[in-house]
This record gives C-alpha cells, sequence and structure tokens, in this order.
C-alpha cells in the first residue's frame, strides 16, 4: 500500500519556545501557515517477519542515515498506537520545496507529513477511522517536531493549551482560533536567507536551556498576554498592532538565547540591519509591513496582500543586498496540507 501527503512548514507568531515531557509546550504558541514550503513525503508498506518497526528512506533520491535513524526511533516509539509497523516495513521517500537552512522549519513540514502517511496508512491496514483525523495527525507529528503540531491545518493554527481558545490541547493543535479580519486574508511572508550556514546551537538545545532559564516565568507569561491581545488583533484587522506584538515575540526568543547559560547569538549585523531598515520603512511610507524570526538568523517579512507591489520593490531594493546571494524565499499563508493520488 502507498500514501502521499503534502504538507507545509509554518513560521510562528507567538513563540513555543520551552517544553516539558514528551514533547509538552510550556507556552501556548500561534503560527501561520506557509504554502510554497512544504514537504512532499510518500510512504509505501511492505510485508515483513521481524516485530520491530522498521524503515528505509530515502531524502531527495538519497540515502540520509542520520534521518532515516531519527524517524525509525520515531516510529518505534509510536509502535504501540500504529499495529501495521509490527509487520510493515516502510519505504520512505521525502523531500523538501525548499533548500536546507533555508529560515524555514523543515522539521515542521517533514514530521506533519509523515504522521499525516501514518495516520493515513493505519487506516488502509484496517485501523479505525478517528473522529478527527487531523487531530490525530497533529497530535503524532508533535511526538516527531513540536512545531509539526500546527503544520498539518491551514491559515492560522495554536497549539497549547489554553484558556482563549476552546479544546485546545498541549497534545496536538488546533485550526482557526478565531474568525480573523479580511485585512489578514493571504498574508505574505518573505523569507530573507541572511545566512545559509548551520546554527551554532540547535533548537532542541535551546528548549532545554529554558529549563534553568532565570527569565522563564516571565517569558510563559509575556506568552500568554501577546497571545491574548493577538488574537484580539487578528478580529480588528489591525496592522499597526499585529506588528507590534509579533515584533516583540521575534525579539524576545533572541534575548532568551543571549541570556541563556550557556548563552549564544543567531542574529548576525545584517540581521540587525534588515530589522532596522523595514521599522524605518514603516514609518516613512506607513505601509503595513513587519518582521518575525525563527531561531535563526534569517528574517520572515511579513505583509498584507494588497501591499506586495509596494513591500516587495523595497525588499528587492534594500534588503537583498544584504542576503546571502541576494537570496529570498516568496511565500504566503497556505491552505494546509494535502493528500496527493497518484
Amino acid at each position: 500500500m502507498n500514501v502521499t501527503w503534502k504538507s507545509p512548514s509554518n513560521i510562528a507568531l507567538i513563540k513555543y519556545w520551552g517544553k516539558y515531557g514528551r514533547q509538552l509546550p510550556r507556552n501556548a504558541s500561534l503560527s501561520i501557515t506557509l504554502d510554497e514550503a512544504h514537504t512532499i513525503t510518500s510512504v509505501t508498506t511492505e510485508k515483513k517477519r521481524t516485530k520491530k518497526a522498521s524503515c528505509s528512506l530515502l531524502f531527495e533520491g538519497k540515502p540520509n542515515p542520520v534521518f532515516e535513524a531519527k524517524v525509525q526511533d520515531f516510529l518505534r516509539s509510536i509502535q504501540k498506537d500504529f499495529p501495521f509497523l509490527g509487520s510493515q516495513h516502510l519505504l520512505i521517500e521525502t523531500s523538501n520545496s525548499f533548500p536546507h537552512s533555508a529560515g524555514i522549519a523543515s522539521s515542521a513540514s517533514a514530521m506533519s507529513a509523515l504522521a499525516l502517511c501514518l495516520c493515513s496508512l493505519d487506516i488502509l491496514h484496517g485501523g479505525k477511522l478517528p473522529e478527527d483525523f487531523f487531530r490525530k495527525a497533529s497530535n503524532y507529528a508533535r511526538l516527531g517536531s513540536g512545531s509539526a503540531a500546527r503544520s498539518v491545518y491551514p491559515e492560522f493554527s495554536v497549539w497549547g493549551k489554553t484558556n482563549l481558545v476552546p479544546l485546545s490541547s498541549n497534545q496536538y493543535a488546533l485550526a482557526s482560533p478565531v474568525h480573523y479580519h479580511a485585512n489578514f486574508n493571504d498574508i505574505q511572508d518573505t523569507i530573507l536567507l541572511v545566512s545559509r550556514s548551520e546554527k551554532s546551537v540547535s533548537s532542541r538545545a535551546g528548549h532545554a536551556l529554558m529549563d534553568k532559564h532565570p527569565m522563564a516565568r516571565i517569558r510563559y507569561r509575556n506568552a500568554v498576554v501577546r497571545l491574548e491581545k493577538l488574537l484580539s488583533v487578528l478580529t480588528t484587522g489591525d496592522w499597526s498592532a499585529f506588528a507590534s506584538i509579533v515584533e516583540a515575540e521575534a525579539l524576545e526568543l533572541h534575548a532568551l538565547m543571549m541570556t541563556s547559560d550557556p548563552s549564544y547569538i543567531l542574529m548576525t549585523p545584517n540581521t540587525l540591519d534588515i530589522i532596522q531598515r523595514i521599522r524605518d520603512f514603516r514609518e516613512r511610507t506607513q505601509l503595513p509591513v513587519c518582521f518575525t524570526l525563527d531561531a535563526g538568523p534569517n528574517v520572515h517579512v511579513l505583509y498584507p496582500y494588497y501591499e506586495k507591489r509596494k513591500v516587495r520593490n523595497f525588499i528587492q531594493k534594500e534588503l537583498l543586498p544584504l542576503c546571502q546571494d541576494n537570496q529570498a524565499l516568496y511565500d504566503h499563508m497556505g491552505r494546509g496540507p494535502i493528500q496527493i493520488f497518484e
């Protein structure tokens, strides 16, 4: 049997930074699902004799032993929930639409695509059709990569228990936490590739450093306050308030890195230059545009589709020269994963 899913990455507006237990978040996060940045994963099952979960993996047509080992560990950790893994060897072929180290969470798109494939295969192999297929996929995607929980949904997604969103949970994400204003339809996200180098500190290590961080309590309180404000702003269409909240979250994320023990800095001089130019451009033109950052040096420039021409002219003239090889990726808010039928 064979199934194929295409699943997108996402960019968090309210950040998930710090976890406990088995991939459970210390605070609720909210993200935009992307569109052009996605992973396509195809999984074929074949009978085997051994009872341990096993797989063979090709990443973009080539063996990738490190990724294969990670996936195999993941499969064995969830084998009790997917009985077919005990009798079927998985042949996995996966590829990304975006380059490595591009400031896009490849683990979010990769693990959500894999989780969707597993949930589909479970049904084909006689498993019970879940009451909510995507909620189940979100739960298992989370176990592979926390942010992957949000990638199984379109547009805006919330992951983490919060009184602000009914039915929210640390176990899985939810789609469409609010009915958002038309001003936020099809948000554009241009990802500026400031550096393609490997990060000096992984996100996994960064999460671990939050356990003893002196600012942890303040951080989690700030996340709650900002989430409440942002959910309200999404309903009013206020881009100025949106920018203020999103930028504060991005800068606090990097402030936490710079004040952890040991401390580390992922922003570069060009990252800071780009941030200042975006703010100067916004003040000069009064156009709705802002930035956010992932755990790396690259900058996500967010702006509404109806100002695309003006903002992209600014990006190409003033910001691309600050990027490695003048590179940027042009993306926008997406409609979530889709199953591909051949």
